[in-house]
């Protein structure tokens, strides 16, 4: 009755924990995947799930089953790599360029399982910040861009990671830190500490200050922990992804304030040219990063 596909949808299930989003994953409508999991009860007379307000909710037996999901798709992505290295498929070379900074913060546990996957794929990191990172895919300086979905996709392979929230950041003693949320009017007069790329790579300036005619000073550094620092010393204000500011909110350094009545939210998209999206560690690389991302607090999937 266990099929490759069911465990592959019970997988997509708990990374989003939405059956809308979880059906996407997996290229299938929800009702498709609905009657998948109706199936698979009907079949072991168990409910699988519970739903719940903050979603659906494993029950014992759906824990069961997912546990041997991921072990059962583990071993045959193992597999699957071992014959690529048969015929000679698994050596390349992977230069991955960062357009949202914050994302040190989480590319470490990637590369680690991707280097215990692929050790025969040379990774590299092209440092520095980049104006433009897709003229580095052109050129052929880069193989990999992780950033915001690209305007024009045609050149490229797309896959999308996730969706955050951008928060803004306050000293504790700041007169904006209980505010219920932020408007283009309350950074009037304050000094914005942001990292050194131009301002229409910046969410916050895009799409919430410059149509409201806002124009703070702007004041940058090169390290998220380095912006933090400066707000913390009331130099100025920023925004930041709510998942690279967790560690800083649990210690009291800082506050952080929604921006806007819903919230100011992004996306990150892997991107890179058509040629290598078809390379098996490249599709790993992009399965690894979910995984690894799906631990990250506040995020939603992408499909």
């Amino acid at each position: 009755m266990i099929e490759v596909r069911h465990l592959k949808s019970l997988v997509a299930i708990a990374d989003a924990g939405k059956l809308a989003t979880a059906a996407e994953r997996v290229h299938l409508s929800q009702s498709a995947l609905s009657h998948q999991i109706r199936a698979l009860e009907s079949h072991h007379g168990q409910a699988l799930f519970e739903r719940t307000r903050q979603g659906l909710r494993f029950t014992p037996a759906g824990d069961r089953l997912l546990a041997l999901a991921r072990t059962v798709l583990a071993d045959i992505g193992a597999a699957e790599r071992d014959l690529q290295r048969l015929k000679g498929g698994a050596g390349g070379e992977l230069r991955i360029v960062l357009e949202c900074h914050t994302c040190f913060d989480w590319l470490m546990p990637v590369m680690h399982e991707f280097r215990q996957r692929w050790p025969e794929v040379e990774v590299d990191l092209v440092a520095g910040f980049h104006a433009d990172p897709l003229s580095l895919l052109k050129e052929g300086r880069a193989d990999l861009v992780i950033g915001s979905k690209p305007k024009a996709q045609r050149p490229w392979s797309v896959e999308p990671l996730f969706r955050f929230e951008i928060l803004a950041v306050v000293a504790n003693e700041h007169k904006l830190r209980h505010k219920r949320h932020l408007t283009a009017q309350d950074f009037e007069g304050e000094t914005l500490i942001t990292y050194p790329v131009p301002e229409q790579r910046i969410d916050l300036i895009r799409e919430i200050l410059k149509p409201a005619g806002v124009e703070p000073a702007r004041r940058t550094a090169e390290l998220t922990v380095a912006i933090v620092q400066l707000v913390a010393s009331r130099r100025g204000i920023a925004a930041l992804p709510s998942w690279g500011l967790q560690s800083y909110l649990e210690h009291d350094y800082v506050k952080a304030v929604p921006i806007g009545p819903k919230g100011l939210w992004s996306e990150l998209h892997a991107i890179c040219p058509k040629a290598l999206a078809t390379q098996p560690y490249m599709q790993d690389m992009a399965l690894i990063m979910r995984q690894q991302c799906a631990k990250l607090p506040g995020i939603q999937w992408l499909a």
